[in-house]
């Protein structure tokens, strides 16, 4: 199992890679993703599997008849953030694939289909939206919303699709399919330390704390910056660095988190003052009226600080995802199978949060020595990566087999 593991792993781990930053760009509908969805078919080609990819962009690879029902589904991503991790994603399609195979060693034999997926565009670094794949499956993303989005070059995501290959007019609710599903369990790094904290080399997640991403549009007035007086000058800059402030001290106050990570700026000249600061805000906190809280905190004091600096500010809210509760009866049962493992929440979206409205969702955790993730230092040891094969393996033989 180990060796099926570490093979696919030394497959994957050039592609969308960057020689510069060490990180990966994977981006979905580019070369980088269709080289990785390459990768993925032949995985199921080579394993015998029914290879098919539904109207969505999303890829499958079925054991079994996909038309049966009550299937169990694992499986992730394999898209990243811009220059992350190699763990993030991937780990949990690898895993996939590898846990058939240690199940097959076993000689197990499977009374229900199962399925490995990778869901397309789950990280939304391209068109600023997270998990379109699955948002779009289960019906959370509309037709009209998902065709007006577009990337920082004005494609649009029909044109991505296009040229990628696929169809864009048919994309949409896939309720049919998702009806098949009796089950889905996601395998995911983790993103943080708890597992390192316990000593425990895989967890459970028990809940996804509601987030959202909201664009902070900062206006002012362009001017020369060497013969402006400060006095003269209505900066938009000063304003969002002040919201960049704001948000950390509402993030510590709420024991929450707040990001501004993604800043555009117009006209971006370094001898000009801009005329528009654009910052994009990622939220996240352990129930909805504290995330509430948090994000109004943060509106207030942008709006305070734009008064004093003749700068007028908007806020829109790009994308919001309510708390997920995983199934009880499910996570507890794989809980249960793999003896008693910590049971954790995560700050960290998942195509398994979005699929959980419609489907019975769990997720296991791998554990991540340093926390770190959405960068090239992201890490999971290769024991820890084969223990988490094993207790994917094990959640699918008590889920999918006799």
């Amino acid at each position: 199992m180990s060796t099926s593991f570490l093979e696919m792993w030394r497959d994957l781990l050039p592609l969308g890679r960057d020689a510069g930053s060490t990180g990966y760009r994977r981006y979905a509908w580019t070369g980088a993703d269709a080289d990785c969805r390459a990768w993925f078919r032949a995985q199921a080609e080579a394993r015998g599997l029914t290879y098919e990819v539904d109207r969505n962009g999303n890829q499958w690879a079925w054991l079994g008849d996909p038309d049966a029902g009550d299937a169990v589904v694992t499986g992730s991503h394999l898209d990243s953030v811009p220059d992350g991790g190699a763990f993030d994603g991937p780990l949990g399609v690898v895993s996939s694939f590898a846990a058939l195979d240690e199940l097959r060693d076993r000689g197990a034999v499977f009374t229900r289909p199962l399925a490995i997926t990778n869901f397309g565009d789950e990280e939304g670094a391209r068109f600023g939206l997270a998990c379109v794949g699955s948002r779009l499956a289960a019906g959370q993303l509309t037709v009209e919303k998902a065709h007006q989005l577009t990337d920082a070059d004005g494609i649009s995501l029909p044109q991505a699709m296009e040229r990628a290959g696929y169809d864009p007019e048919a994309i949409g609710a896939d309720d049919e399919r998702l009806a098949r599903i009796g089950a889905f369990v996601e395998l995911h790094v983790e993103q943080g330390r708890a597992l390192d904290l316990s000593g425990d080399p895989v967890g459970v997640a028990s809940a996804i704390w509601p987030h959202g991403r909201w664009r902070f549009d900062f206006s002012g007035e362009a001017n020369h910056a060497g013969t402006t007086r400060l006095e003269d000058r209505r900066d938009p800059m000063l304003t969002y660095a002040q919201t960049v402030l704001a948000a950390r001290e509402q993030a510590a106050r709420h024991g929450a988190l707040a990001t501004f990570g993604k800043v555009g700026v117009e006209p971006n000249g370094v001898n000009a003052i801009p005329s528009l600061v654009r910052g994009w805000l990622d939220s996240r906190a352990a129930d909805q009226e504290t995330l509430d809280a948090v994000v109004g905190g943060i509106e207030r004091a942008a709006a305070e600080r734009a008064r004093t600096d003749g700068v007028d500010v908007s806020v829109t809210r790009e994308s919001f995802t309510p708390v997920v509760e995983f199934a009880h009866d499910l996570r507890d049962r794989l809980a249960k199978m793999l003896g008693g493992v910590p049971v954790l929440p995560t700050g960290a979206g998942h195509d398994a949060g979005i699929l959980s409205a419609t489907v019975p969702t769990a997720m296991l955790f791998v554990r991540n020595p340093t926390g770190v993730s959405h960068s090239p230092a992201e890490h999971a040891a290769e024991d820890d990566c084969v223990a988490g094969v094993r207790a994917l393996a094990d959640v699918l033989e008590g889920l999918a087999c006799s």
